[in-house]
């Protein structure tokens, strides 16, 4: 899990974060969501959100990460991209997986 998440695998970064805090280690585990939540991985920005509400992560980190997670998700767009979500290509895909 920790090689993945060095390799930037956001999924593994955030099983780190989830593994954190169940060890109650909530700072690192902040740390991993916040990595994976600058890559665009939306589970983890949903993490840090509810770290937020509960005095774990300050609001100046969340902003900060939100705006990076925001223009992962931002970069990543294209109409190409967008065609293929809009015929159903992009659904496929994930199912098969």
């Amino acid at each position: 899990l920790e090689e993945a998440a060095i390799g930037g695998h956001t999924k593994a970064r955030h099983d780190l974060g989830v593994h954190e805090v169940f060890q109650g280690r909530i700072e690192r585990a902040a740390r991993h969501f916040i990595i994976s939540a600058n890559l665009g991985h939306d589970a983890s920005l949903k993490a840090l959100r509810e770290l937020r509400a509960a005095g774990g992560v300050s609001c100046e980190d969340f902003a900060t990460a939100f705006r990076a997670h925001q223009a992962a998700v931002n970069a990543t767009k294209s109409r190409q991209r967008a065609e293929a979500f809009a015929i159903g290509a992009i659904q496929i895909v994930g199912k098969s997986r």
